[in-house]
């Protein structure tokens, strides 16, 4: 049985899920470098993947979960360009061992941002 995970941090729940429990792990769906507000943030690379990690992790709070919990990732960019700077901070926000990961260059992303950030963690049980 899958279980919503909602946060109230969003102004787009109407069309998605932020996130699901299902079978013991956390999906949580694509999240750009967008405020609550949906307005994007940052100019570097840096600052763009810090919202966005925050972003996941307020999901991954609500499900009981850190990023310490994630064992995939999947990075969608508008430009490859992006993958040098973003290689050298994403270690950054995780323990050995890594998650596995998937870097994609796509020609568009939501509300024009340039890079996008889905994964997938470890459950624990949901808070109550």
């Amino acid at each position: 049985m899958k279980q919503q995970v909602v946060t109230g941090n969003t102004k787009s729940a109407h069309i998605l899920s932020q996130g699901i429990i299902s079978n013991g792990f956390v999906f949580v769906s694509g999240q750009v470098h967008a405020d609550a507000n949906l307005a994007l943030v940052g100019d570097s690379v840096k600052d763009k993947l810090d919202q966005i990690m925050k972003n996941i992790s307020v999901i991954l709070d609500e499900a009981n979960c850190t990023l310490d919990n994630i064992v995939k990732v999947v990075i969608y960019v508008t430009d490859m360009s992006q993958m040098p700077e973003l290689n050298e901070v994403y270690p950054t926000y995780f323990k050995a061992p890594l998650p596995v990961r998937e870097a994609v260059c796509v020609q568009a992303l939501p509300l024009g941002a340039t890079i996008e950030v889905s994964v997938i963690a470890e459950g624990k049980s949901a808070k109550q």
